[in-house]
């Protein structure tokens, strides 16, 4: 598509979600309606009337659906995800801004929260409550985005983009990762005898479950160095600097080395999805990332509040 400026404004702190009708003939001269009751069949056919009825669904355009349209190959279609307030779960965390200048937001964020809507989660994110921020209103708010990824189970500090000129320049930095040190801390067991620091590769692929990392033969594409920096009885708090960023690296290394991160949900048991403790967070926390600012050539360093 040559244009995906979205037709309609960013409400409640939510930017509205887009769909490219396919070109499907099986589709052809049919109503919209029956398109998005079969590509969406959760919202069910009396949801899906309302919110064509409602003036929320647009095309590219910006001109209203309704329920009466045809189904038109290559169109883009725009709406809201909508969701529960009550049915979606609260996360009783706080994040914390660290710094603002004319490009970045640099964010403390708590554990559980994830970064951007997904799955359960639509307001309960941190880029929305970013959004919705009173501190934050004098900038372009709509324009906020991450600029590197997070998992929401980890704590600690993450850089948004608020300046669409400048957001291409840090998004490269972090996929280069040349001139970015990322430093994680973490509590997992300890064991005598195990040599640290050490350097752990792999290769990590998709795993079975979509949401999982797995490892996998082949050229190794993960790279960790793990240092151990206190002991206290059978925990100890680790350094972990990962030199790769592939999904879930650290937590797969750490159990690698028969050191699984204290309080993982995934690795190397799957918890349930909505059975979080909060009394229970994954002991992984991003505590620092230093990096060389592509527009300044400065030295920059951001460190996180929180400890495990």
């Amino acid at each position: 598509m040559k244009n995906r400026t979205a037709p309609l404004p960013v409400s409640d702190g939510i930017k509205p979600s887009y769909l490219v009708l396919p070109h499907d003939k099986q589709f052809y001269g049919l109503p919209l309606l029956h398109f998005l009751c079969i590509r969406f069949p959760f919202v069910g056919e009396a949801g899906w009337r309302a919110r064509l009825n409602s003036g929320f669904v647009v095309g590219q355009n910006g001109a209203p659906l309704s329920e009466h349209t045809l189904f038109a190959a290559g169109e883009t279609v725009w709406y809201y995800r909508e969701t529960s307030r009550d049915s979606e779960p609260h996360i009783p965390f706080d994040e914390k801004i660290l710094h603002i200048d004319k490009h970045l937001i640099v964010v403390d964020k708590p554990h559980f929260l994830p970064v951007i809507p997904s799955g359960r989660f639509l307001r309960e994110t941190l880029l929305t409550r970013l959004r919705l921020n009173p501190a934050l209103q004098h900038l372009d708010t709509e324009a906020i985005s991450p600029v590197h990824r997070l998992d929401k189970d980890t704590a600690g500090v993450m850089l948004f983009s608020h300046n669409p000129e400048s957001r291409r320049d840090y998004q490269m930095m972090f996929q280069n990762k040349e001139t970015v040190c990322k430093t994680y801390e973490a509590l997992a067991p300890y064991r005598a005898g195990l040599q640290l620091p050490a350097k752990i590769q792999s290769r990590l692929v998709r795993g079975e479950k979509f949401f999982l990392s797995q490892e996998s033969k082949g050229e190794a594409n993960a790279f960790t160095t793990v240092e151990l920096i206190e002991t206290n009885g059978g925990t100890a708090r680790y350094r972990l600097f990962p030199h790769t960023g592939k999904k879930h690296q650290l937590r797969i290394h750490m159990m690698k080395l028969g050191i699984p991160i204290l309080n993982d949900p995934l690795y190397p048991t799957v918890s349930e999805a909505g059975a979080e403790d909060y009394e229970k967070p994954l002991k992984l926390l991003a505590k620092k990332i230093e990096f060389t600012d592509p527009i300044s050539g400065e030295t920059r360093c951001f460190e996180s509040l929180q400890q495990l």
